[in-house]
């Protein structure tokens, strides 16, 4: 399964995402972030940080830089760019 959703998301990043603007608010963009993290904690811990980075990308967030933590835990510092 690990192996499908990280395919998935490099189908994402090669295909569909140089036909978009750039408009991320957060380094690294949702994507890699989305794929380092399934990929350090696998499905169901990267899922769960992933799904609480996308629903803080919205226009009352200020963004910044945002790394995949070192170990899992949902809170988080962003640090402005």
């Amino acid at each position: 399964m690990k192996k499908l959703f990280l395919a998935l998301i490099r189908f994402y990043q090669k295909v569909i995402s140089p036909m978009k603007p750039a408009c991320c608010r957060f380094y690294p963009t949702c994507s890699s972030y989305a794929f380092e993290a399934i990929s350090r904690f696998g499905i169901v811990r990267g899922g769960l940080l992933v799904f609480w980075r996308i629903l803080r990308c919205n226009p009352f967030c200020r963004g910044g830089y945002d790394p995949v933590p070192d170990h899992f835990t949902f809170v988080r510092q962003v640090r402005p760019q």
